[in-house]
């Protein structure tokens, strides 16, 4: 036990998560004989919900920031539609067309950011409004009916990375893409290594090192197999390409920069954070406007894969964005919560889908273990936590943490070792 801590940093919550979606994996390519990780599989999984995933990286900093947004399925249908009107009525170059939806999309966050920020109307409400609002928008400017989009825009939705070099019987580019992950790992973990040395912190023994390289490395090669080997004509996915850059881009700004800090600090406690000097006005505004600009980016997405904008788009997504993010360890009060647990949230509901879709479960009775699922998993997780004990993260990994013993939160939570909590004084020092 002692080794497996050492092994994943003692960050239980997260590991616990992947140790679930790893689970999901295998139980269900032993029920499926074999097909949840053949290469067309795992292609049209990861191609079917980059729009989902690119949601819930907008929506885990507005659930942090302690709010929810109801309206992002009906900003990306109503950006959806208007792109594809303008392109086909316009004359709109693709490039333009996208840039129109982000700055549409920009314009409806700061509306709602407004409200939300500087007027002090709930973003529950807010949001309740303008999914109403924007779905309107769509039925009306579409007048409900479908709008085709050209094929190069259907490239940012369904397109892959092209075939260069040599016939070597895998696509070159997804092959170079896997290596340059796995080289990027390798560097990360030996600066961390050389860092902890020149400031005199605790240093990993090499073997808990080196194990974690094999087991990362290896998870990466596997996955570049699978997309390189897929049918003719496919390969690593565009939108994938897309969701990996905002992956490392809102990782980098919710962990390493100071507004980053500050949404925290706003969801853990909002007036300490005021006294503080953080502006909460500004950082809820921001995390709203955000959201808005990530919907409209999704809802282009998902048009490009489907080859069309239809009055029906966008239906449910905020569900699932939530679920997403509430499954991956963000908590209901807000403060709490990372970029990558919403992503593994958001596979591991989008492995659960495809698992019983595999299995001939019909709708009904998917939405039925869905809902279920992220009932149970955040009830449970509340449930200890109110009783002072493990979340359910925890629970998982018992023995791994000592005597598992955490601090309390603003809002009276007991915290998991793996949360960070910061203090006003800390946070006033990075203001």
């Amino acid at each position: 036990m002692d080794a497996l801590k050492k092994l994943f940093g003692g960050n239980t919550r997260q590991f616990g998560m992947i140790f679930a979606l790893v689970a999901l994996i295998v139980l269900f390519q032993i029920l499926t004989g074999g097909l949840t990780l053949t290469p067309d599989n795992v292609i049209n999984l990861f191609n079917g919900n980059a729009y989902i995933l690119i949601l819930a990286i907008g929506m885990v900093l507005v659930i942090i920031a302690g709010h929810i947004d109801l309206s992002v399925g009906s900003i990306a249908a109503a950006v959806g539609i208007i792109v594809a009107l303008a392109i086909r009525d316009w004359g709109l170059p693709t490039w333009l067309g996208i840039l129109l939806g982000l700055g549409i999309g920009a314009l409806i966050g700061a509306w709602q950011g407004f409200w939300v920020a500087y007027i002090g109307i709930p973003a529950f409400i807010v949001t309740l409004a303008g999914m109403l609002i924007f779905r309107g928008v769509n039925q009306w400017v579409g007048q409900s009916n479908t709008v085709p989009v050209p094929a190069d825009f259907q490239y940012i939705g369904a397109g892959y990375l092209p075939e260069i070099g040599p016939n070597t019987g895998y696509n070159n580019l997804t092959l170079l893409l896997g290596l340059a992950g796995v080289a990027a790992v390798v560097w990360f973990e030996l600066k961390s290594r050389r860092e902890a040395k020149e400031l005199g912190a605790e240093v990993p023994e090499l073997w808990v090192t080196v194990t974690k390289l094999v087991l990362v490395c290896g998870a990466i090669l596997y996955a570049t197999y699978l997309f390189a080997t897929g049918r003719p004509g496919t390969s690593f996915p565009v939108p994938g390409i897309i969701l990996g850059v905002l992956v490392l881009l809102y990782g980098f700004i919710s962990s390493k920069t100071i507004i980053g800090r500050h949404i925290y600090a706003v969801g853990g406690n909002r007036h300490a954070a005021e006294l503080s000097g953080v502006q909460s006005k500004k950082i809820n505004f921001l995390v709203m406007m955000n959201m808005a600009i990530l919907s409209a980016l999704a809802g282009m997405v998902f048009v490009g894969r489907s080859t069309a904008s239809g009055p029906f788009d966008g239906t449910g997504w905020e569900l699932d964005a939530i679920a997403a993010v509430f499954i991956g360890g963000a908590a209901v009060t807000g403060g709490v919560g990372t970029v990558i647990g919403s992503i593994v949230g958001g596979l591991v509901m989008a492995v659960l889908n495809n698992g019983l879709q595999l299995l001939g479960v019909g709708a009904d009775r998917t939405a039925v273990i869905k809902g279920l699922v992220l009932l149970a998993a955040v009830a449970f997780d509340v449930y200890n936590k109110s009783q002072g004990r493990k979340s359910i993260i925890g629970l998982l990994m018992r023995g791994f943490n000592g005597n598992g013993r955490g601090t309390t939160g603003s809002h009276g939570t007991p915290l998991q070792p793996d949360e960070t909590t910061k203090t006003s004084e800390v946070v006033a020092k990075e203001s």
